[in-house]
């Protein structure tokens, strides 16, 4: 489902860089098909580690979570390891 915001700013060219950053975290984090509570939990606070620069930023950052993440556990192209294993 596509959510159009037509109130929502366009990102600096600062917030485009960290939202690269996140990308490339997350995408490090899934790459072995493995996504482990602690990848869990250090993407969780990268995106809450901005969470003073607005909603806006917020949905982006869980947005990227969602495009990678979600996606690839709905394909079956990536596994959670739950703590503990």
């Amino acid at each position: 489902m596509k959510i159009i915001r037509p109130n929502a700013k366009e990102p600096t060219t600062e917030e485009v860089q960290e939202l690269e950053k996140l990308r490339a975290m997350i995408e490090n984090a899934v790459k072995d098909g493995v996504l482990t509570h602690q990848e869990v939990q250090d993407i969780n606070l990268a995106i809450l580690a901005h969470r003073e620069l607005g909603a806006d930023w917020l949905y982006r950052e869980f947005e990227l979570y969602r495009e990678i993440i979600t996606a690839k556990m709905q394909k079956g192209e990536l596994w959670y390891e739950p703590p503990g294993w």
